[in-house]
């Protein structure tokens, strides 16, 4: 008699799945599934994003920082998730203009307002702990901005911060609006924000909103680059969380995100094309690079 072979479950494999979401960025082809078996703790959603960042063509120019909900954060044994920001990904706003955001068509998007801190000077390799008031003295100037997340599965959020982690963050651009004037003497360390999709209010916040204010996300960050062996160096960015919410938006809505009596920040969802070439950019709009 015959007797059926066992069936195995298919392994966790880091760079095979880091390999599927980058080939599927490039491609701008969404993802029907998490490639393989999810990874089981956030050590291993990292794994997969560091084996990504090393096959992606472009630099890591920044860096941001999600919060993780606090009925997951006992579990995953973290409050906040990370991802990087690559340089074809960074683009300067314009007044005049809203910003391109190239979204992957049957994938995930959504736009967050974002107070982002510019490095003034290299981290220390070796520093694993810091406060948020050492944080703040390797800053150079505190920005606002709008994170463009995305990602071509489109349950990424629902799949929770392990998959977050996995692929890159949740993160596809970061859009860059005015240095906040003063913002070290600042009582409210910068304007509140409001987000608008298609004209509609959708959310609403300040740096109050951000758990430990953003000098909070800021310290995270320091210390999780450095014990991930990528401690900052100047002139990279930190983005310090969704202040007003992540708010979805697909191919052909419009977004307009204000801070007080800064210049608001415009954007449109257009459809993301494939790259071009083994080094190519989906798009190239403005970069700020």
């Amino acid at each position: 008699m015959t007797v059926p072979a066992a069936k195995t479950a298919t392994a966790f494999d880091p760079a095979k799945v880091a390999r599927q979401f980058v080939e599927a960025r490039r491609a701008a082809r969404a993802l029907p599934a998490f490639p393989g078996p999810l990874p089981a703790d956030l050590a291993a959603g990292y794994r997969v994003q560091d084996a990504a960042i090393g096959l992606w063509p472009e630099p890591v120019v920044g860096w941001k920082v999600g919060r993780i909900p606090l009925e997951l954060q006992a579990e995953l044994g973290a409050e906040r998730v990370m991802g990087p920001v690559f340089a074809g990904h960074l683009w300067q706003a314009d007044p005049a203009h809203p910003t391109p955001l190239p979204l992957i068509v049957g994938g995930f998007g959504a736009v967050e307002a974002e107070y982002v801190y510019r490095i003034g000077r290299d981290t220390p390799a070796d520093k694993l702990n810091w406060t948020p008031e050492e944080a703040l003295a390797f800053v150079d100037e505190l920005l606002v901005g709008v994170e463009f997340a995305g990602s071509p599965l489109r349950t990424i959020n629902v799949l929770g911060p392990r998959v977050v982690a996995s692929d890159f963050g949740n993160n596809a651009g970061l859009i860059l609006g005015r240095a906040v004037p003063g913002w070290r003497d600042r009582a409210d360390i910068a304007p509140p924000c409001q987000a608008y999709v298609d004209g509609k209010l959708v959310g609403e916040g300040s740096p109050e909103s951000i758990p430990g204010r953003p000098p909070a996300s800021l310290a995270f960050l320091l210390a999780a680059c450095a014990a991930r062996g990528r401690p900052l160096k100047a002139g990279q960015l930190v983005t310090t969380g969704a202040a007003s919410g992540i708010h979805d938006i697909e191919a052909g809505q419009t977004a307009r995100i204000t801070f007080g009596d800064l210049e608001e920040i415009r954007c449109i969802a257009v459809p993301a094309l494939p790259a071009e070439g083994p080094g190519g950019d989906m798009h190239d709009h403005r970069r700020a690079d």
